[in-house]
């Protein structure tokens, strides 16, 4: 029986580096030629319900005619407010919750500010940005203190109320100090 030859230490550690390298490589290209996630459409199966998902949709556009420069504007027929910069960049932008006394659509300016009251309809509320009065009823924008909506107004009871989310009215009172334009349009 032949005696093997023996091999010097650095083929011993070349041979090896070699081996590893070829074994990484083959690994690397299984794992590229695998299965990889895909998106798929789900179908809804006969239980599922009929309701709509929501899906996410781009910010709101500021109306046209909403006027130019730093201003809050407020639209009526979208219960919707912009918080609009000198850039005319829009800051933020949310919805809203009208009381029963809306302005008229046109041109106003922020007047005064409260931090907390108590509204028209009994509910605590802060960050009170006052713009407009219409038949002797203050309409200013407001958050309930709890954060929670508005219960629907009794009937014949006049609130000039315009609440949004905590989060909101934190912005709006930081953004619409004394002298801010507020634009409303329909």
């Amino acid at each position: 029986m032949p005696v093997p030859a023996r091999l010097p230490s650095w083929a011993w550690v070349t041979g090896l580096t070699v081996g590893a390298i070829a074994a990484v490589t083959v690994l690397g290209v299984q794992a590229d030629r695998g299965s990889h996630p895909t998106a798929t459409s789900a179908k809804p199966s006969s239980t599922a319900s009929a309701q709509p998902t929501p899906t996410p949709s781009a910010p709101a556009k500021v109306p046209d005619g909403s006027g130019t420069g730093r201003r809050v504007v407020y639209s009526l027929g979208e219960k919707r407010v912009w918080l609009v910069d000198a850039s005319e960049a829009t800051r933020r932008t949310f919805t809203v919750w009208p009381g029963s006394v809306s302005p008229d659509p046109g041109s106003y300016t922020v007047s005064s500010r409260n931090a907390a009251t108590t509204g028209s309809d009994g509910v605590q509320i802060e960050h009170i940005v006052y713009f407009a009065a219409k038949s002797g009823t203050s309409v200013a924008f407001s958050n309930a203190v709890d954060g929670a909506s508005p219960p629907p107004a009794a009937s014949g009871t006049k609130t000039g109320g315009v609440r949004m989310r905590k989060a909101d009215g934190t912005a709006l009172w930081a953004f619409g100090t004394v002298g801010t334009t507020v634009t409303v349009v329909k």
